[in-house]
C-alpha cells in the first residue's frame, strides 16, 4: 500500500488528497478542498491577480505541511483552467515550485479522463456521460469502465463554461441578474455546449437523438452539483455521504437556479447547504449545470465527489510503482520529506 498526496489547483478551489492506494485501487481517501478563486479576474484580462496567487500559496503551504503529518511518501499537483487560461502561470508555478512541488498545467483532456476515472469506479459495467463543472471549463467524458477492470473512454473534451466565467460574462454581483443577464447566459452555454454533443453523440440513451453508444447515466462532480445537492437537502453541516450519488431531476436544478437568481450575494450565503465563499459564483454554476442537462436531454443527474483527486490518485501511485496509469498520463511526482 502506498500513501501519497495530490494537490489540485482549479480556478475556484484549491483541494489536497491523501490517499492509500494499492494496485491501482484507492482504499483510503481524505480530502481538503480551500476556495482560493484563483481564477478571479482571469476571463477578461487573462492574467492572475498578484492576491489571488497569493492565497493559493499559502493554502497550499498548509497542505504540503498536512501531507507531511499524515505520513504521505509522495506528493504531485496539478493545475486546470485558470492557470491554462492565464499569460502568467508561470510565475505561480515557480512559487509552487519553491514550496518542493512539480506543478503541472494539465490539459482538458487529461482532467477530463482523469476525472472519469475517479468516477466510473462507482459505475462499473455502465456507459455513463461525466460532466466535471468546475469554475473555468467542463470537461465532458463518455465511456465505461468495465467489471473485470477494462477502461473504455471514447470520448473526451473540455467546454469553456464554469461557475466563474459564466458569472463575471454574464451575472453581476448586484443588485440582481435581469431576465436578460440570465437569457444571455444560457445562450452561451448552450452555443458552447451543444456543438461537442453532438460530436461525441452524448444524447441521453432513450431521448429522441440517442444512438446506439449513447451513455445511459449523467454523472456530475464539482462545488456546484455538490453544493446543489446541498441546498435542496438544507445539509447543514455539510455530510458527503448524503451528498455522493444523491440525484437530482432537470426540473429541481431549474428551481434551484430560479431561487439563488432571486437572491442577492449576500442572501445566497445564508442558504444552509452552501459555503458563503461560494455563493458569488453559485448562480454561473447552475446555469451551466441546467443548460448541460437541456442539451444532452437528461432529465436527471447523480452527484459524485469521486471527481478527478480520485483519477489522478490511480495514476500517481501507478508512476510510484512504475506502472502505466488507465489514462497513459504520468503525473510528477516529489518525494515529502
Amino acid at each position: 500500500m502506498t500513501r501519497l498526496a495530490c494537490i489540485d489547483i482549479g480556478t475556484v478551489t484549491a483541494r489536497l488528497a491523501v490517499a492509500d492506494v494499492e494496485a491501482g485501487q484507492v482504499l483510503r481517501l481524505a480530502k481538503h478542498s480551500e476556495i482560493c478563486n484563483l481564477g478571479e479576474g482571469v476571463d477578461s484580462t487573462g492574467l492572475l491577480r498578484q492576491e489571488a496567487m497569493e492565497r493559493v500559496f499559502a493554502c497550499v503551504r498548509g497542505y504540503m505541511q498536512s501531507a507531511r503529518e499524515a505520513g504521505a511518501q509522495a506528493v504531485c499537483c496539478t493545475l486546470t483552467s485558470a492557470a491554462r487560461d492565464a499569460r502568467n502561470s508561470r510565475e505561480l508555478g515557480a512559487a509552487l515550485d519553491s514550496l518542493g512541488l512539480d506543478p503541472l498545467i494539465i490539459p482538458g483532456t487529461v482532467e477530463g479522463a482523469l476525472t472519469f476515472l475517479g468516477v466510473a469506479r462507482d459505475f462499473r459495467g455502465r456507459r455513463i456521460l461525466v460532466a466535471d463543472n468546475g469554475g473555468g471549463s467542463t470537461e465532458l467524458a463518455c465511456g465505461t469502465l468495465g467489471t473485470d477492470g477494462s477502461f473504455d473512454l471514447g470520448f473526451v473534451r473540455s467546454v469553456d463554461v464554469g461557475c466563474r466565467r459564466v458569472t463575471e460574462k454574464f451575472l453581476p454581483a448586484a443588485p440582481l441578474p435581469t431576465a436578460d443577464d440570465l437569457a444571455a447566459a444560457h445562450v452561451f452555454a448552450a452555443e458552447m455546449f451543444a456543438p461537442v454533443v453532438e460530436e461525441g453523440g452524448l444524447w441521453a440513451a432513450g431521448s429522441e437523438r440517442a444512438g446506439e453508444a449513447a451513455p445511459e447515466a449523467l454523472v456530475v462532480c464539482g462545488g456546484t452539483v455538490t453544493s446543489l445537492v446541498a441546498i435542496d437537502k438544507r445539509l447543514e453541516p455539510y455530510d458527503s455521504s448524503q451528498v455522493h450519488l444523491a440525484a437530482l431531476s432537470r426540473e429541481r436544478v431549474g428551481e434551484l437556479e430560479a431561487l439563488l437568481a432571486g437572491m442577492t450575494v449576500d442572501e445566497r450565503a445564508k442558504l444552509p447547504g452552501l459555503q458563503a465563499k461560494r455563493a458569488p459564483v453559485m448562480l454561473g454554476g447552475a446555469v451551466a449545470v441546467s443548460e448541460l442537462m437541456a442539451q444532452t436531454g437528461f432529465e436527471r443527474l447523480q452527484a459524485s465527489e469521486s471527481d478527478l483527486l480520485f483519477g489522478l490518485a490511480i495514476a500517481a501511485e501507478a508512476t510510484l510503482a512504475g506502472r502505466e496509469s488507465p489514462v497513459g498520463w504520468r503525473p510528477s511526482m516529489r518525494p515529502l520529506r
